[in-house]
Formats: structure tokens, sequence, C-alpha cells
């Protein structure tokens, strides 16, 4: 079989899910680190959006696709990975409506309250890349966090199976999961703590998928503390 190439950032949560289901599926894949050559011409040329993850593979119509939750659908799919993507239209739609809200709703939201205390840029519009004063992009990232906080719960009541103790979708963990928990490594960034329920999900997380997920989130963390590390310097 095809094995597919996945061009990846390794501390980006975006990329670590996908990273975290080609092992746990088994599938046969390359890694390719493009950090610092997403705007260059030869990636440029091939993904226009300039975005990671991007996925690389004959099968596909151009070669290539991107965003981490279409890559996810996508390869259980061509793989038949049905216990990370029930083929059940229930289960399924549950999976697909977590998924779609987590791109479309939560994300959004926690990257306005994370990545401006990560160093890292928004997108042109935001207040964070605007000429607002700071007072305005503090208040505005503090809106946020508050939010990803509310968000938590409503994903945990509408979503999470159990009351909050159980999976997306299914009884172990579905490709919703690695998205969510993925993401969530990122929660120590935000200036208050997720709450316990949270933590504890990711945890079940990462036992359940065991060294799949833990290698991929390994980059995520080293990340993490050196940021921390960074901040203790200055």
């Amino acid at each position: 079989s095809e094995t597919v190439k996945l061009n990846i950032i390794p501390p980006s949560v975006n990329n670590m899910c996908v990273r975290v289901l080609l092992r746990a599926g088994g599938i046969a894949h390359e890694e390719v680190n493009v950090f610092g050559k997403t705007r260059g011409e030869e990636y440029a040329s091939k993904c226009p959006t300039f975005a990671t993850p991007s996925l690389e593979s004959a099968a596909l119509p151009g070669g290539i696709m991107v965003e981490s939750c279409a890559i996810l659908s996508y390869l259980c799919n061509a793989h038949g990975l049905d216990q990370y993507y029930p083929r059940d239209p229930s289960a399924r739609a549950v999976v697909d409506s977590a998924n779609f809200h987590h791109t479309g709703g939560f994300y959004p939201v926690f990257a306005r309250a994370v990545y401006p205390n990560m160093g890292f840029p928004l997108y042109p519009g935001e207040t964070q890349t605007s000429e607002a004063s700071d007072e305005l992009k503090a208040a505005a990232r503090d809106q946020a966090e508050a939010e990803v906080h509310r968000l938590l719960e409503v994903i945990k009541t509408c979503f999470i199976g159990k009351g909050g103790e159980g999976f997306i979708g299914a009884d172990s963990p579905t490709i919703a999961d690695m998205r969510l928990a993925a993401s969530l490594e990122f929660a120590p960034s935000l200036n208050n703590p997720i709450a316990d329920w949270a933590k504890a999900y990711v945890a079940r997380v990462e036992q359940a998928l065991g060294d799949a997920y833990t290698g991929p989130a390994s980059d995520v963390r080293g990340f993490l503390e050196y940021l921390k590390s960074q901040r203790a310097a200055t």
C-alpha cells in the first residue's frame, strides 16, 4: 500500500491529531517537518493555503489535502478505521457535529485565548493584529478565555458521553476525541486552568491510545516547556 506523506509543524496541535491517527491506525506514512517553509515557493506551489497539516497521496485529487478534521475523516474512510469513525449514522453524526463545532466554534475562540500568550500570530482583522491598545488586546484575550471555559462545558454536555466521563460518539476514542484532546494540550497557555473533568478527559484519551498519542503529544509538551523556560529567562 502507498506510504502517504504528512507535512507537519511538530508543536502544532492541529497537526498532532492527524499524527495520532496515523499511528493508532497503523497507516504507513512519512512525516516531513515544514517549519519555516510553508510560505516558500516549493510548499506554496502545492499548498497555496500555506496550511499544515497537509496530506499528500496519489489517491487524492490534486495529490494533496488540508484541514485536520477533513484529513481525519478521509484517512478513516480510506483505511476502514471504523473504530475511530463509526459507520453507524447516528454515532458518526455525533463525531461530525463535534468536529465541525470544534473547527468553526471552539478552536477560533481557543486560539484567541492562547495564541497571544504563546507569541503566535492571529489572523487579519483580529483585535490582536490591529492597532488597538495593549489594554484592549488584553481585554479581548480575557473575553476569549472566558468563552473557552464556557464552551468546554457545552462540549461536555453535548458531545462527550457519560456526562463528560466517556468519549465522543463511541465507547472508545474517536477522531473527534483526538481533535479535542490535542487542542487541549495547549490549555496550559490559558491564564486559568481548565476544569478537572477536562484534564481527566485528556488523560483518558491518552491512556486509551497509548504511544500513538503520547509520541506526538511530547512534541507539543516539549514546546510548551521551551516557551516556559524562555519566559523565565526574561
